[in-house]
């Protein structure tokens, strides 16, 4: 289901934070006003002061993205999503379309944390925390085509976006589609599923 973290206490980081403001391209001071809206930052004098190093609340965030998809619809929702691999932390070793959708889930978990606690993912040890759940993986028998099934409290027109600016930097030809023949947590489900083939 959309818009509602998993657990109490997961922050996200300031710079994938920006990811929405950035994202809303023309429209940043709107973006700036639905942070700060949600304590996200604040505005004062005509301007919003916001930490990118800082750490805030996942469902804050979550509840800027809800207002975003009543208000404006899921073309934002997109947008923003696309927005992510220019301002989030993403591990390095990305080559090819495949690392690229791999690496989207251990970016997820760079970028959040758990009661003020280091990132949930340990690069030296590879381990990765639970309590805002994935991105998958799966890459098909056959050649061309990976499937990830999002299982995360994000809006499914955002990782939709995310999937997409990843798959499109490393392969020009690709497709991204939702499989509609699948749940979405656009209707309550807990998962939506992304075709990726090229």
């Amino acid at each position: 289901m959309q818009f509602k973290a998993f657990e109490e206490g997961i922050e996200v980081n300031g710079q994938t934070v920006y990811a929405f403001v950035d994202g809303m391209g023309k429209f940043k001071s709107l973006g700036e006003q639905y942070m700060s809206n949600v304590g996200i930052g604040a505005m004062k004098g005509g301007k919003w002061l916001f930490d990118v190093n800082g750490w805030y609340p996942q469902q804050a965030w979550l509840d800027a993205f809800s207002t975003i998809a009543a208000e404006v619809g899921d073309g934002v929702l997109y947008t923003i999503g696309r927005a992510i691999p220019a301002n989030a932390r993403f591990p390095y070793g990305i080559t090819d379309i495949y690392s690229a959708i791999r690496a989207i889930d251990i970016a997820y978990h760079i970028n959040h944390r758990k009661n003020g606690k280091g990132c949930l993912y340990d690069a030296a040890a590879e381990i990765m925390y639970e309590g805002i759940g994935h991105y998958g993986y799966e890459q098909a028998p056959r050649k061309n085509f990976i499937l990830s099934v999002s299982h995360n409290p994000y809006p499914c027109a955002f990782d939709m976006g995310i999937i997409s600016a990843m798959a499109h930097k490393y392969d020009t030809k690709v497709m991204v589609i939702h499989d509609d023949s699948k749940p979405c947590r656009k209707n309550g489900a807990e998962t939506c599923t992304y075709l990726v083939s090229w």
